[in-house]
């Protein structure tokens, strides 16, 4: 059915819920899963303006993004899946159909996060990903 997965995650408890909606779609599937996050680019203090020894300047160096994707990964590698990961700069539904066309994704599964109120009418991710994708869309309830 489904063969390439994309799931869309922040550090967001509803956006757990979409990753374990969509680990158990790709093992039911045998499909290849990946997780994306997006984050805002942020411009950098240069290492020697922190005030950190040279041997240290870069080994600390690790992006949130990077760390929710590691223990997103984790938790799929536990369900037996070797997802691929995606930390992508921008805003979180281009990124998200801007992989799933990249990786010729078949199905991008999202939570329901902002489909109520004030920010189904302003937008939402789930919104904006369901007009801009190119492939079928999974709009998770993660309302409980």
């Amino acid at each position: 059915m489904f063969k390439t997965i994309v799931v869309g995650a922040d550090d967001s408890p509803t956006a757990a819920e979409a990753v374990g909606a969509a680990m158990t779609l790709a093992k039911m599937c045998g499909a290849e899963l990946h997780i994306v996050t997006a984050y805002k680019p942020e411009r950098a203090r240069p290492p020697q303006e922190v005030g950190l020894p040279e041997e240290l300047r870069y080994s600390l160096n690790l992006h949130p993004s990077d760390r929710l994707l590691e223990q997103l990964a984790s938790m799929a590698r536990s369900e037996g899946l070797d997802p691929i990961v995606h930390a992508a700069a921008g805003e979180p539904a281009e990124a998200l159909t801007t992989i799933a066309g990249q990786e010729h994704a078949d199905l991008i599964v999202v939570g329901n996060k902002g489909m109520k109120g004030v920010r189904r009418v302003l937008g939402s991710v789930p919104n904006d990903v369901a007009h801009q994708a190119p492939c079928s869309v999974l709009i998770v309830d993660t309302t409980g």
